[in-house]
This record gives C-alpha cells, sequence and structure tokens, in this order.
C-alpha cells in the first residue's frame, strides 16, 4: 500500500466531524461543516434536500458514496427522549430486518453515564448537556426510551447529539464511528487529490438516504455500475474485525450487487495486499454456528445500495467497501488504523484507475 496517505491529518478531521452533532433527521449543522472542509480542499459542492454532492474536475473519473447521520436522541414529550431513529415520524422506512433494528435492544444499557448535547437542527447552536441516567424499551413503545438529568424543557423535535471524541490507542479510533468514518475517508481524499464524485446522504439510519442519491442520478441523467458506498461493518469483537481489513459484499437482504465492480474490488485489494471477507457470505456462515446452538439467524441486512439498486430497478449499481468494527452504534465503536489506511489506499488507487 501506498505511505504517503497522511493519516495525521486524516486523524484531525475525523476529530473534527466527530465532534459536529449530526443527530439522524437534523443533519443540516453537519452539512455546513462538511461543505466548508470540501471546499478548503478544492471541490465544488452543490447541496441537494437530504444530500450533499462534491465533485473535482473529473465528476465522471469514480463515484463514491457516504452516509453523513448518526444515531442520538430526540426530545419526545416532557423530560422524554426517544432513540432518534425509531420515533414514530421515522417508522415508515423500517422493515423489521435492518442491522440497525436487530441490535438497538443489546445497546440499551450502553448509554447510561454518556454526556449528551441539544442543538438547534438547523443552526447548529448548543442548547446545553446533560448526562443519560436510564435507558430501556418499555413494553408497547417499541423504541428506546432514555431519562436525563437535565434537558427536559427542550422542545418535542429537538436533537440530542452524543458528546462524542475521538480516542486514538495501541493503533485503534475509538468514537461513535458510524457514519462520520467513511464521510472523513472521503473528504480526505480530495485533500490526497481526488477529482471524481463524493455523494453525502442524510437518514441512512432510517432508510431514506437512498431516495436522495437516486434523485441526483435522475436528475442527472446518469446510470452507472460502479458506484462504491463506503460505510463501516460490525463484528462481534477485536478479534474477528482484524481477520480482514476490508469487507466486501455480494448482496444484502434487498438486492445482488455489481458482478464485475465486485470483481475489480477484490482484484484491487489483492494487488495492493489488503484482506477481505464478504459479508454476507459470513454472516451465513455464521448462522449455521447460531443455529447449531439454538440461537435465530441474522439477516443479511438492508442497506442503502441495496435499496438504491432495487429503486432503481439496476441503473444504479456498485458495490460496498467497509471498514471492520466493533462496539457498533455505540460512542466506544473501534476500528483500526490499518484499515482506514486499506481504505483509503483502494480508494485513492481506484479513483486513479488503477
Amino acid at each position: 500500500m501506498p505511505t504517503d496517505l497522511r493519516l495525521d491529518a486524516f486523524c484531525d478531521l475525523l476529530k473534527l466531524l466527530i465532534r459536529t452533532p449530526s443527530v439522524v433527521g437534523a443533519e443540516w449543522p453537519f452539512f455546513r461543516v462538511l461543505e466548508r472542509e470540501l471546499v478548503e480542499r478544492g471541490a465544488k459542492v452543490t447541496a441537494y434536500q437530504g444530500l450533499l454532492v462534491a465533485q473535482g474536475t473529473d465528476p465522471r473519473s469514480a463515484m463514491f458514496s457516504a452516509h453523513v447521520d448518526r444515531h442520538g436522541l430526540v426530545a419526545t414529550g416532557p423530560g422524554e427522549f426517544e432513540y432518534a431513529a425509531f420515533i414514530a415520524q421515522n417508522r415508515g422506512e423500517q422493515s423489521g430486518d435492518s442491522i440497525s433494528e436487530q441490535t438497538v435492544q443489546k445497546v440499551a444499557g450502553r448509554f447510561v453515564g454518556e454526556r449528551v448535547h441539544a442543538y438547534e437542527p438547523w443552526s447548529g447552536s448548543y442548547l446545553g448537556q446533560a448526562t443519560i441516567t436510564a435507558s430501556s424499551m418499555p413494553e408497547g413503545r417499541d423504541n428506546l426510551v432514555f431519562r436525563l438529568d437535565g434537558l427536559g424543557w427542550l422542545p418535542p423535535g429537538s436533537p440530542v447529539a452524543y458528546l462524542d471524541r475521538l480516542d486514538i490507542h495501541d493503533g485503534l479510533v475509538e468514537a461513535q464511528l458510524d457514519n462520520v468514518l467513511g464521510v472523513a475517508v472521503l473528504v480526505h481524499l480530495f485533500e490526497l487529490g481526488f477529482q471524481g464524485t463524493a455523494l453525502f446522504s442524510a437518514q441512512e439510519e432510517i432508510g431514506r438516504s437512498w431516495r436522495f442519491v437516486l434523485e441526483w442520478f435522475r436528475r442527472e441523467r446518469l446510470e452507472t455500475d460502479r458506484l462504491l458506498v463506503v460505510d463501516t461493518s460490525p463484528f462481534p469483537d477485536l478479534a474477528a474485525a482484524r481477520e480482514q481489513d476490508l469487507v466486501l459484499r455480494n448482496a444484502d437482504a434487498t438486492a445482488q450487487f455489481c458482478g464485475p465492480t465486485i470483481q475489480r474490488s477484490r482484484e484491487l485489494c489483492e494487488r495492493l495486499g489488503i484482506r477481505t471477507c464478504f459479508k454476507d457470505e459470513w454472516i451465513v456462515a455464521d448462522n449455521l454456528k447460531r443455529v447449531a446452538i439454538g440461537k435465530p439467524p441474522r439477516s443479511l441486512g438492508r442497506t442503502e445500495l441495496g435499496r438504491l439498486i432495487a429503486g432503481s430497478a439496476g441503473r444504479v449499481t456498485g458495490t460496498t467497501l467497509q471498514v471492520p468494527t466493533f462496539d457498533y452504534h455505540t460512542t466506544h465503536e473501534t476500528a483500526s488504523l490499518h484499515s482506514i489506511e486499506a481504505m483509503l489506499a483502494f480508494l485513492d488507487a481506484w479513483s486513479r484507475g488503477d
């Protein structure tokens, strides 16, 4: 892999983006910061509803996509806060078998003691801080309900983000990495000379982001079979995450991905010395073990790309490229710097036609 990927500059950027709130459904303040960082790196930036498009001087040379939203809370009543992805207004896009929906109950108790801060959803203005004192899924509520030691005066609909910081130790990075890690990677590519197109979509955690991406392709009257969606991929522990540098996919629960693009991805990883696994194959193999010990099998999950392929009838397709992590959907989600370096090296080589 190339060595001049400016990893220190990348980590500085990631620190900044992690500290900028982007609760699903209230991403606009993050888009404003993101636009500034992209323009400073020479990109031409255009904002649409739910989407920011950054382009270099050769926008058709490569097309990458990432999601900007992160999990957080929303004030829903007097002194009451719910998990933002599953409040009533966001339920329409949920199908029951996304990774977020499958893991929400498992992370219920992990947020107690976490500091949070409320912000104004358009300006991003700081509104105050509090600490989570309890979280549970009350019978009949079908969502995590949180109690805080403050912020009870917030009007319903106010977003509340985790007060997150990037921790770098032992070759690892730790924070609420999903989905900000992919965003930071694509922004940093422009610093490395990327001249293609990067799409930054909102509301992926509630299954809506693909609609914004598809609308842009329709607006531009474009089709592609080489879209790469960058993301993170959860594993049960550090050992399992470290068995591969990057994660590829053949399909999700919605659609098959593009075979030639998958093959090119595999071959490029081999040339760069990047170890990979295919997440759909990993899930199938893991499900055999789970069923053997009486546990229910996991779904392949529904991704932005799978929904995009289905929604476009295959006119917009490609594959995914993911950094393996563990402690998914918490403020302690962890990835290795080596995997981040591998993703940067892969995308840089892909965009240069290697």
